[in-house]
Parts: C-alpha cells; sequence; structure tokens
C-alpha cells in the first residue's frame, strides 16, 4: 500500500503557460523533484527565470502535519508537511509559531498533474498567491 503521500513522488515538469502569479517573477520552465529518504520528504525545486538564469532550491522535513526546526533564516523557523489525503499534500513554514506560507498541492486527473498553489502571508495582511500546475515526468 504504501505511505497516504506516495503519489506525489517522482519528478514534475512545470507547464509553464499555466503559471500565475502575484509575487515574484513567474518561470519559463521548472522541475518539481518529491522524494523520500531517512523518514522524511526531500522537496528538490529548480526554475529557469526570464533571464534565462537556472535556480535550484530543496528542503526536508517529515511528513507528521507537525512542524519541525528548520533553518530560514528571519523567513521561516519551522516547517510542517502534511498529507491531508492521497490527493493533497501541503507544507506550511512559521516564523516564531506564526504561519507566514502554505504551499498546497494537488494531484488532477488521475496523478498525471500536480497543482501547486502557494500563498504567502505577508506583514501587511495581504496574501499574494502564486499557482503553477506540473506535469509527471515518467521514469
Amino acid at each position: 500500500m504504501g505511505p497516504i503521500y506516495r503519489h506525489f513522488i517522482g519528478n514534475w515538469e512545470l507547464v509553464a503557460e499555466t503559471c500565475i502569479y502575484e509575487q515574484g517573477e513567474t518561470p519559463v520552465a521548472g522541475t518539481y523533484r518529491i522524494e523520500e529518504s531517512g523518514g522524511e520528504l526531500v522537496f528538490h525545486l529548480g526554475w529557469r527565470d526570464k533571464a534565462g538564469e537556472d535556480h535550484q532550491y530543496s528542503f526536508s522535513t517529515i511528513p507528521d502535519g507537525m512542524p519541525h526546526d528548520f533553518n530560514g533564516g528571519d523567513l521561516a523557523d519551522s516547517l510542517s508537511v502534511t498529507a491531508v489525503s492521497e490527493e493533497e499534500l501541503n507544507s506550511a513554514a512559521y516564523y516564531k509559531g506564526k504561519e507566514l506560507m502554505l504551499a498546497a498541492r494537488t494531484l488532477v486527473d488521475g496523478g498525471m498533474y500536480m497543482d501547486v498553489r502557494q500563498i504567502v502571508r505577508l506583514p501587511d495582511g495581504t496574501e499574494p498567491t502564486n499557482y503553477s500546475r506540473y506535469r509527471r515526468v515518467p521514469h
């Protein structure tokens, strides 16, 4: 059977034309890899900006829904990953106990696509949201 989040594990490719960004620059290409390692889920993100520069970012934590220490400087000091269902996997970043970012991942079309909605909670009370869709890359 496997863990509830098993369908998220794998490699994903950004469908760039689906991106709707309210904060930051919309990428022109990207990848998303989710893997298990030592009881944690590891997220690897890569993207190319409009200037052609490549960026990489990775993070990991235990997928038990509880905040765990995270070295995000002044942006985040803890991180949680919650498997809501077989089709929804969320992560949240906190600073001093306050949730500042939520990333909701939803599998659609039988797991062929992963929709990612990221909400950032800014000090002025606004919540800009970025949306993107990724296509599963076959093994």
